[in-house]
């Protein structure tokens, strides 16, 4: 069984990645702080900087951090608007955003923390950024026999606009909880050449979000399954839940031991009709014959689950993997899931 560490994950890339980052990301005009876990900049933590950025901010206002390991639970209240944190190593390794509690972990309290509580990192703020840097939960699952509520956030976001771009996510179970602040409240966050990494319903929420050009790497749990890539719980008003583009679909477990996906339906919410879109993507050959499955008593095939030409050793066509037509995929391009009322397109642009 695939067990990360502490070292292995803080080091260069980690295992099993590929995605290629040839150098520091381009300096930033202005930076407004800077955090440095040495004690050179104006913070040493992450929070302590987010709490002195202004509040309401309709321009961006830029945090950047030095490489180093910075632990704690990371929180971004509502009206830290406009916020930017910007690793400043030469890969997105050098600087790690981390915590390491689960959904079982008790609060001093004694009660548990909850999937949503379990996040290393909480985005409530709108038009975020993360650039340049990793964020990870640290939770080690073998140490901790006695919680069976492994699930294990790195990232929840709820807030709309969000941008990811060249960032790490690593956890097991729910790596990457995009959700937004209520059901039928569409919240956008659009991730580009970042790397995802988990096993059991690792990219899951009801948000609209765009992973684009991604690495998307499924952990070897040593289980029969050995896990979902996404569990999505798109809101039935929402046309648009998770769209992966161009990505690479990864693993070293065993062939067609992990699915693409499954419903979910959180409190059971029949409205919960979960969107995952898969397309243009290499899929290799973890994801077999069959690559959506039920969720409890919700079957994936009433749910929004759907490929169109993808290629590899996993990406088979088969009468359980339904495939948009070619109508279908003309409206259901990334700008299409971007867009909304306000002409949104983080696509078009980079720093």
């Amino acid at each position: 069984m695939r067990r990360r560490t502490f070292l292995e994950f803080t080091a260069a890339l980690g295992a099993g990645a590929t995605v290629a980052w040839s150098g520091p990301a381009a300096a930033h005009p202005k930076l407004d702080l800077i955090v440095a876990a040495e004690g050179t900049g104006d913070f040493t933590t992450i929070q302590a900087a987010i709490d002195a950025a202004p509040s309401g901010a309709t321009t961006p206002y830029v945090i950047g951090v030095r490489p180093g390991t910075y632990l704690g639970q990371v929180i971004v209240p509502a009206g830290k608007t406009f916020l930017e944190l910007r690793g400043l190593g030469r890969a997105p390794a050098d600087v790690v955003i981390a915590d390491d509690r689960a959904n079982g972990t008790l609060k001093p309290d004694g009660t548990p923390w909850g999937t949503s509580g379990s996040a290393s990192v909480t985005l409530n703020g709108a038009d975020f950024r993360a650039t340049n840097l990793t964020f990870a939960n640290l939770f080690d699952e073998a140490a901790h026999p006695e919680i069976a509520n492994r699930q294990a956030v790195a990232v929840l976001t709820r807030a709309d606009r969000l941008v990811f771009d060249r960032v790490r996510f690593l956890a097991n179970q729910d790596t990457l909880y995009l959700n937004s602040t209520a059901a039928g409240v569409i919240a956008r966050a659009y991730l580009r050449d970042c790397y995802v990494e988990g096993d059991v319903d690792f990219i899951f929420g009801r948000a609209t979000a765009v992973l684009d050009r991604c690495r998307v790497h499924s952990l070897d749990r040593g289980t029969i399954p050995n896990g979902y890539v996404t569990a999505p719980s798109t809101d039935l008003g929402n046309p648009h839940g998770l769209l992966f583009s161009r990505c690479r679909l990864t693993s070293d477990a065993p062939a067609a031991t992990v699915y693409l996906g499954r419903p979910w339906h959180p409190s059971n919410d029949p409205n919960a009709v979960g969107q995952t879109i898969i397309r243009e993507s290499w899929i290799g050959a973890h994801i077999g014959a069959t690559a959506w499955s039920d969720f409890g008593t919700w079957p994936w095939a009433e749910a929004r689950l759907a490929e169109y030409r993808n290629f590899g050793p996993g990406a088979l066509v088969t009468p359980d993997r339904p495939q948009l037509t070619r109508d279908e995929a003309a409206t259901n391009e990334i700008a299409d899931f971007l867009r909304g009322a306000d002409d949104w397109s983080p696509e078009c642009t980079r720093h």
